[in-house]
């Protein structure tokens, strides 16, 4: 066997492997009730291979979990905001299309971050860091945003908080209601929370 791969293929190919399903599970599942087996049978990776990447368990593959996770939404994010577009339109429609995802995975998507966070924020420091910066990145790019179409920095900073707390409660709404309704109605308050910025 060639030093460059492992039973799985590349190494690299299965540490992505792990994080992907482990963002997945943690997410849908909560981070106390997904075992490490689950993740590993996801990740059609080798029991050895987790602790080659993660030398601290399940702790360090939770922070590095909520780490990946948060940069892929990022990107996301990014995507869904591009630069010099209609921000208020943009914003609704970011929930709308929130909206129909919901309805597709039949209530079992759910945000990369808050699942693992709501978790950990009060016994594990390592994993509460890691979620803080994922959230702090997200705000970055909506403040960015808002701040490029006209608002000061400080209320762009505001906004930007504003639609995220939307986002995050009204998914949280969806998926216990079983309803896209609450995200319609977080999409119509958070586009009039950013027109109502860019007026002040």
């Amino acid at each position: 066997m060639s030093p460059t791969t492992t039973t799985a293929g590349k190494p690299a190919e299965t540490k992505v492997r792990l994080l992907e399903s482990a963002t997945d599970l943690f997410s849908r599942q909560g981070f106390g009730a997904t075992g490490i087996k689950a993740v590993l049978s996801a990740a059609e990776a080798p029991y050895g291979s987790l602790y080659h990447f993660f030398p601290g368990g399940k702790q360090e593959l939770g922070a590095a979990a909520l780490t990946y996770g948060g940069e892929r939404y990022r990107e996301l994010l990014e995507a869904v905001f591009p630069v010099d577009a209609d921000v208020v339109e943009v914003t609704e429609n970011s929930f709308i299309r929130a909206a129909k995802l919901l309805e597709e995975t039949n209530y079992g998507y759910a945000c990369p971050i808050a699942t693992i966070a709501l978790e950990v924020a009060n016994n594990d420091e390592l994993m509460r860091t890691a979620a803080a910066e994922a959230f702090k990145s997200w705000l970055a790019v909506l403040q960015e945003r808002f701040t490029a179409a006209g608002m000061t920095a400080e209320r762009a900073r505001d906004v930007a908080e504003e639609v995220l707390c939307l986002i995050e409660g009204a998914v949280l709404l969806s998926r216990t209601t079983r309803s896209p309704t609450p995200m319609h109605t977080a999409g119509r308050a958070a586009a009039r929370a950013v027109a109502a910025g860019l007026g002040d």
